[in-house]
């Protein structure tokens, strides 16, 4: 169970004494196995506060590759949970910097500050406004953005405007005490009134990339545009976007760090054509990116790199040519989804190890994969689908265009 911060434990951490007992657990292994050696060295020394010294870095560790500059800043587990990771943030900080120059934006559940960094880094944006109804997590903002200049922080309810900002920006937690929730009635705040309170003023909605947008659109009467973003192929998050009538109903956003860590992004839209041509079996066969998925925009996706459907309730595309930077499955042979046929076919190719990816099929690939029983040596990948109502299966190997 995670470590409660009290009020006491933050004067602690953001004094003198704080920053060196910060430095003297930093130095400690503070691993699962070495925590009964370590924490009574740090109790000696830092009594009563050596659990929040142990939570604070363990946390911050997890932190590196989410967040910018982790060693920095002051965390709980579940807020490190829910944040917004860097790269999505300064995307979103820089898109509304470009459509609304010189704007004030309130994030108001800013919990520790993670997006108000990105927006606080803006040079485009006129201000930035943070509140949260937890003083523990509000005084671990207000250390976070310490040195950043035009930052109001603030107690409030997010459902009680406390501000004139010209943009909202909000993250209802997805966490109940039974664990994660995808009822809208259950987020916190709950999301339909969120959307009431700040009905008429531009706002952004962070939600689970598993949101049932159109729901809300059919049964509610939401009109948000959607946009899905991923990082490193990971779907994050699916934010509504409302008052915004000139983006496209459905964006993905798909977010890749290079090797200099420069964060490169593409984007694809419901207003991009999406005519393709009749579904078939090309040489290679390529999975989208889940926010392309998560966002309907297969065919469109398809349009933009003359790809097609394998079947047109399928999202694998197949083409003569992968993507540039895209990860694509060369097809070696195209067989049935029998455990016995697979196992001949991979047996002829001296497979020993086998990537499985499923979609339209009601197979487990873990479970699969321990009865294929391999005993070769060639890394294979497996694809396992459907077309039309027959299950089948495509023997391939992965490869990578730069």
């Amino acid at each position: 169970m995670a470590y409660e911060f009290g009020v006491d434990d933050i004067m602690f951490l953001t004094s003198e004494r704080g920053t060196a007992a910060l430095a003297d657990a930093a130095a400690l292994p503070l691993t699962d196995t070495s925590l009964l050696k370590d924490v009574p060295t740090l109790r000696r020394k830092y009594a009563p506060h050596e659990a929040a010294l142990v939570e604070t870095v363990r946390t911050r560790r997890r932190a590196v590759g989410k967040l910018d500059d982790p060693d920095t800043l002051l965390l709980t587990d579940t807020a490190l949970q829910q944040s917004t990771p860097s790269a999505v943030a300064t995307h979103r900080a820089d898109e509304l910097a470009d459509r609304h120059p010189g704007a004030v934006v309130h994030d108001v559940t800013c919990s520790i500050g993670a997006e108000m960094l990105a927006l606080a880094a803006s040079d485009g944006l006129g201000g930035v406004i943070g509140s949260d109804i937890d003083p523990i997590r509000l005084a671990m903002a207000t250390h976070n953005l310490h040195d950043r200049r035009g930052v109001q922080l603030m107690r409030a309810d997010a459902l009680t405007p406390c501000s004139r900002a010209d943009i909202v920006i909000a993250d209802p937690a997805r966490r109940t005490a039974r664990g994660r929730t995808f009822r809208l009635d259950e987020l916190d705040p709950p999301l339909l009134e969120l959307l009431s309170v700040y009905a008429g003023r531009p706002m952004v909605v962070k939600c689970s990339p598993g949101l049932d947008y159109q729901m809300l659109r059919d049964r509610f009467g939401v009109e948000a545009a959607v946009q899905v973003t991923s990082l490193d192929g990971g779907v994050r998050e699916a934010a509504l976007w409302t008052e915004a009538d000139d983006l496209p109903a459905r964006r993905a956003t798909v977010l890749r760090t290079g090797a200099d860590g420069t964060v490169h992004a593409d984007e694809l839209s419901s207003d991009d054509p999406d005519d393709i041509d009749d579904p078939g079996v090309g040489e290679w066969i390529v999975d989208p990116d889940g926010a392309v998925v998560r966002a309907g925009l297969v065919r469109h996706y398809a349009h933009r790199h003359a790809l097609r459907q394998l079947d047109p309730q399928i999202a694998y595309l197949t083409g003569d040519a992968v993507p540039a930077g895209v990860r694509g499955f060369a097809v070696v042979d195209q067989i049935g989804v029998t455990e016995r046929a697979l196992r001949s076919a991979l047996a002829a190719h001296d497979c020993g190890r086998v990537e499985i990816l499923v979609r339209g099929l009601d197979i487990d690939p873990d479970r699969l994969r321990r009865r294929l029983k391999l005993k070769g040596s060639s890394p294979m990948a497996l694809i396992l689908t459907r077309i039309g109502r027959n299950g089948t299966a495509f023997l391939c190997r992965p490869g990578i265009r730069g």
